[in-house]
C-alpha cells in the first residue's frame, strides 16, 4: 500500500473515532443532569419521548466501545500500512500466522503420538483404542463429506465398512490410496457400441450379478457378452469379477457405485465415469495419513451384527 492510502485510511479512521467522541461528549454535556416529566414533543402512537439525560452505563458502553475501538487497532493491523504490536507475531498478526501458531502448537503436543503409531503396523494401529479416537476424528474432518460420517458411502462415494474394494482393502493398499488418491477410468462407450450395444452390455452386466432384463426392453445378452468379451475383459476380467490393479469393480456381486438399474448402467456405459479420491499426502503428512489408514481399515473388520 502507497504512503498516500496508508495516510488516508489512518486518518479517516482515527477522524471518524474523533468525530464520535465528540458528538458523543457533546450531546451528554447538553443533556440536562435529573429526571424530568417533561417530553421532547414527539408523539408516535400515543408514546411520548421524556427529556431524560441518557443513563451513565449506557454512556459509559458507547465509551468502552471506543476504548476498544482503538486498543483493536494499536493490537492488529488495520491502519494503513500499520502491523499492529499483538506480541507473538513478528511483523504483525495475520490470519494465516494465526493459523500457523496453532498448527505449531498441535504438532508439538500431539507430533510425538503421531509418530509413535506411524512406527507401528497399519494392523496393530487398528487394535488400539486411542489410535482409533485419532483416526476416527481425522476422518470425521477430511473424509466424510464423500464417504458419510459413517463411512458407508453415497452414491458415486464408496462403503468403506464392508469388504468390496476397488483397489484392495491390503492395509498398505488403503495408505497408498489415502496418500495418492485415485482417478478413476472409465471410458464412454457410446461412440463405439451405440445404443444398441449399449443395450445389450448393459444387459448382460447385470446378468452377471442374477439380474433380469425390465419388461419392455429388447436386449439380445448373448450380443451383449460378445461385445463385453470385445471391449470390457481387459479390466473386469473374463469372468467380470473386476481387477485391483485397475480399479475396476466388480460386476457379480450387489455392490454398485453408480447404481444397478438397467438405466444407471446403460448411463455408465454411454458416458463413462471419472470419479476422483483427492490425494491426503501433502493436506495431511504421512503420520496422519497412517493413522487414518488404520481407522479405515479397522472399519471393514468389524464383525457384522
Amino acid at each position: 500500500m502507497t504512503s498516500f492510502w496508508s495516510w488516508y485510511i489512518t486518518l479517516l479512521s482515527l477522524g471518524t473515532i474523533a468525530a464520535l467522541v465528540w458528538l458523543l461528549l457533546a450531546t451528554r454535556k447538553g443533556q440536562r443532569q435529573e429526571s424530568t416529566e417533561e417530553t421532547v414533543g414527539h408523539s408516535y402512537d400515543g408514546i411520548e419521548e421524556y427529556d431524560n439525560p441518557l443513563p451513565r452505563w449506557w454512556f459509559m458502553l458507547f465509551v468502552a466501545t471506543v476504548v476498544f475501538a482503538l486498543g483493536y487497532l494499536a493490537l492488529y493491523p488495520g491502519l494503513g500500512n500499520w502491523k499492529g504490536v499483538l506480541p507473538g507475531y513478528e511483523g504483525g498478526w495475520t490470519q494465516v500466522k494465526q493459523w500457523q501458531k496453532e498448527v505449531d502448537k498441535a504438532n508439538e503436543q500431539y507430533g510425538p503420538l503421531y509418530a509413535k503409531f506411524a512406527a507401528m503396523p497399519v494392523e496393530d494401529v487398528a487394535q488400539d483404542a486411542q489410535a482409533l479416537k485419532m483416526g476416527g476424528r481425522l476422518f470425521a474432518s477430511n473424509c466424510s463429506v464423500c464417504h458419510g460420517s459413517d463411512a458407508k458411502g453415497a452414491y458415486g462415494f464408496p462403503n468403506l465398512t464392508d469388504n468390496d474394494w476397488l483397489y484392495g482393502g491390503e492395509p498398505e493398499t488403503i495408505k497408498t490410496t489415502i496418500m495418492h488418491g485415485r482417478q478413476a477410468a472409465m471410458p464412454a462407450w457410446k461412440d463405439v457400441l451405440g445404443e444398441a450395444g449399449i443395450r445389450n452390455v448393459a444387459g448382460y452386466v447385470r446378468s452377471l450379478s442374477g439380474r433380469d432384463t425390465p419388461e419392455g426392453v429388447e436386449v439380445d445378452v448373448e450380443q451383449g457378452q460378445k461385445l463385453f468379451a470385445t471391449n470390457c475383459v481387459a479390466c473386469h476380467g473374463a469372468d467380470g469379477k473386476g481387477n485391483h490393479a485397475m480399479g475396476a469393480p466388480n460386476l457379480t456381486d450387489n455392490v454398485w457405485l453408480y447404481g444397478s438399474s438397467f438405466a444407471q448402467i446403460q448411463q455408465t456405459l454411454r458416458y463413462g465415469r471419472n470419479g476422483k479420491m483427492p490425494a491426503q499426502e501433502a493436506n495431511l503428512g504421512n503420520d496422519k495419513v497412517h493413522l487414518l489408514a488404520a481407522y479405515v481399515y479397522s472399519l471393514s473388520q468389524q464383525p457384522e451384527k
